[in-house]
């Protein structure tokens, strides 16, 4: 079982920012893709952003030019950097890790984002 610990959310206003970290236990970090997906009330858990082993990265089109996925893999770290929050960035985000051999996933517990207007 891998633990992932989501920090960062909260309440923010419309055009504001907020950075999501995402921990990982040590040693195996540098085995999985990353990604960060989110889920409002009423709607499916949509993926917002991913990185590879690599760096390579990849975005939903309704965030790109506004989040930036980052990793620090000597710091097990996995980072959202949210600038330009529109109030439908609202939702609960999920810190994703899925491994690159076996392709077993894992989930953190979600953190809140809110976006007034």
């Amino acid at each position: 079982q891998v633990q992932l610990v989501e920090s960062g959310g909260g309440l923010v206003q419309a055009g504001g920012s907020l950075r999501l970290s995402c921990t990982a236990p040590r040693n195996t970090f540098g085995f999985f893709t990353m990604g960060w997906y989110r889920q409002a009330p009423g709607k499916q858990r949509e993926l917002v952003a991913a990185i590879l082993v690599n760096g390579n990265t990849n975005y939903a089109d309704s965030v790109k030019g506004r989040f930036t996925i980052s990793r620090d893999n000597p710091k097990s770290t996995l980072y959202l950097q949210m600038n330009s929050l529109k109030p439908e960035d609202t939702a609960v985000y999920y810190c994703n890790a899925r491994h690159i051999l076996t392709t077993d996933a894992y989930w953190g517990q979600g953190t809140q984002v809110t976006v007034s207007e």
